[in-house]
């Protein structure tokens, strides 16, 4: 991508996208987390471990490119997207635990995401070439933190601004990273058709692990279905704007950014037929319920 786009475009576009998830929250959804330990802990456990342990093993089993296999990666440390609220809301989910869940995910990543990056890039050796030094990690977070921080504010001080600014910024963030995905795509449009074959298998089964598995552990560990399927959003959308910022701006490799742009491209349309699979299992199971 240019440098406008991305020096400019890119840090724009993540501040507007946190500060709608920022109108989204308040204190009460950090509090919240005390009143349903177990879901958000067996959710957190999912996101946090056993997910990015899926996607390496994805990413030697496919024997990805280094700086594909660090995109990879750098994607699977990103917390939830706030588009994970809009798909569990339209499939029946606990839209409450989504919040609650993004609110932690996005305070804890400011840990995770770069110590699970650089155990991707010291594996692949390519910490002479990239790296992700300690004071550009802290302007990311702040980049996050502050514009969130900004949203809540307005949420507690206009709630009903922030209720009419919801849905324009929810539409704002989906076209803002179909730019994103559009502009990478193109910045790379001589290798893209490489990109999308030794990348594109790798992403479309890591969304699909990561949509079930975000379902059926909860499930399994008696998680009732609600939480179950908001769990398996959070888990399943990931925050793919950040990822590119990461990318772009931190670590400064067009290439690093293609896994979380095409994931982006795939994940609207497996998250949504997913949604449509969950929602007939549990319409069929009702009426059995309801009759018994």
């Amino acid at each position: 991508m240019d440098s406008a786009l991305t020096e400019i475009g890119l840090p724009i576009a993540l501040a507007i996208i946190m500060f709608g998830l920022g109108l989204d929250l308040t204190l009460a959804d950090f509090r919240r987390v005390g009143q349903q330990p177990k879901a958000v802990a067996i959710a957190l456990l999912c996101q946090l471990a056993l997910l990015p342990a899926v996607c390496f093993g994805l990413v030697v089993l496919f024997d990805l490119p280094p700086f594909l296999g660090i995109g990879m990666l750098l994607l699977a440390a990103s917390p939830g997207g706030t588009t994970a609220n809009l798909f569990s809301h339209l499939f029946r989910g606990d839209v409450a635990l989504n919040i609650s869940l993004t609110a932690i995910n996005s305070v804890v990543a400011i840990a995770t995401l770069p110590l699970i990056t650089n155990v991707a890039i010291d594996y692949f050796d390519k910490s002479e070439s990239v790296s992700m030094p300690l004071d550009e990690v802290v302007k990311v977070f702040v980049l996050i933190l502050v514009p969130t921080g900004l949203g809540m504010l307005v949420r507690a001080r206009k709630a009903s601004f922030a209720t009419a600014m919801d849905k324009p910024v929810r539409v704002a963030s989906a076209v803002i990273l179909g730019v994103l995905v559009l502009g990478i795509l193109l910045g790379e449009k001589d290798r893209v058709g490489d990109y999308l074959a030794d990348v594109g298998l790798v992403a479309a089964l890591f969304c699909a692990i990561s949509l079930v598995v975000g379902y059926v552990v909860p499930r399994a560990l008696g998680i009732v279905e609600g939480q179950a399927i908001a769990s398996s959003f959070e888990i399943g959308v990931h925050n793919g704007t950040l990822a590119i910022f990461v990318a772009e701006n931190i670590l400064e490799v067009n290439e690093i950014a293609v896994p979380a742009a095409v994931y982006s491209l795939l994940m609207f349309f497996m998250a949504g037929a997913w949604g449509v699979v969950i929602s007939r299992r549990v319409g069929q199971r009702e009426p059995s319920s309801v009759a018994s």
